[in-house]
């Protein structure tokens, strides 16, 4: 992210000119004790700024932090969150990316607000911070205040992130020429194609735990929900109040989520036709597969294909 923003105004003069440019963003490290700190990877950065009351920046990016989600950060960040919310209400802009949504909302930001994080951490936000609306399908969503909290997805979409900076304290024309120094293509399709529904699993309701196992290996088959209603022994309203309090769907919706996922990876590791994928994830309608994966994923299971069929071929062997 420093060298992308540290990019504007400089790289494309070198490239067509020869000459670099004259910066247009300076792009810092910081942190509360300036210290040098390891990051999970094992990589190390030096920050050449503390967080401290004089310290006052156009915008601040908050990159991805690591935390246990089945617990949640407590006390981790608590003296970060606290500069947040007086810098916030200074009048600053706090970007963040995949995780870092999370400090916005340990600081009391989010309530009300739009907002969006890696998929796998959504749901964690939507039970820790009443109020917010999570939006999983969105690589990029700018809320607040003058829309001043901008958050962005998981994975690359930090560099949509640094475009959007780029484009709103520069010009759009920039960011363009940026995105074209370093080959970075805009994020249009969001997180959706990413999605799984691992992050449902759950081991409390194990009547509903041992439906979910069975439908893992029976989702293909003709009427998968009442396949699970009957191993599971509960009436129809029961089984439904209990399926959607232990996963967060209705079992159809389960069923549906589940079977696009494994059609994402027959499309991205075979050639085979999309009808034949339809049929094989248990469809006989190859026009309602398809319907139904579009709204899902935001692209034709062609399109997927196209997309990310390459990547789920590529093998070291």
């Amino acid at each position: 992210m420093q060298e992308l923003l540290g990019s504007a105004g400089r790289d494309w003069d070198f490239l067509m000119q020869g000459t670099p440019g004259a910066g247009l963003i300076n792009a810092s490290i910081v942190s509360l004790d300036g210290a040098p700190m390891e990051l999970a990877n094992g990589g190390w950065v030096k920050p050449t700024k503390r967080l401290d009351d004089d310290y006052c920046p156009d915008a601040l990016c908050i990159l991805e932090v690591g935390f246990d989600p089945a617990t949640g950060p407590g006390d981790l960040f608590r003296r970060e969150t606290q500069w947040l919310n007086d810098y916030w209400h200074r009048g600053g802009l706090i970007a963040t990316a995949c995780t870092g949504a999370v400090l916005l909302g340990e600081a009391g930001l989010l309530s009300g607000e739009d907002a969006t994080t890696h998929w796998g951490f959504c749901d964690f936000m939507s039970k820790r911070y009443p109020g917010v609306r999570m939006h999983p399908e969105r690589a990029l969503v700018a809320s607040g205040a003058g829309q001043r909290l901008i958050m962005s997805g998981g994975g690359t979409s930090w560099m949509d992130l640094g475009l959007y900076l780029i484009a709103r304290f520069c010009s759009q024309a920039e960011a363009i020429r940026v995105a074209k120094v370093h080959l970075i293509e805009w994020h249009e399709t969001g997180q959706q194609p990413f999605a799984s529904v691992s992050h449902q699993r759950q081991s409390d309701d194990a009547t509903i735990a041992q439906c979910q196992q069975w439908l893992a290996y029976h989702y293909d088959q003709p009427s998968p929900v009442a396949g699970m209603m009957s191993l599971s022994g509960l009436s129809e309203r029961s089984f439904n109040r209990r399926f959607r309090q232990a996963t967060g769907m209705t079992p159809i919706e389960y069923v549906l989520t589940l079977r696009l996922e494994e059609a994402k990876q027959i499309l991205e590791t075979s050639k085979v036709s999309v009808e034949a994928v339809a049929e094989m994830v248990g469809y006989q309608d190859a026009a309602f597969f398809s319907r139904k994966f579009q709204q899902r994923v935001g692209l034709t299971p062609a399109q997927y294909r196209r997309k990310f069929g390459g990547i789920g071929r590529l093998s070291p062997y």
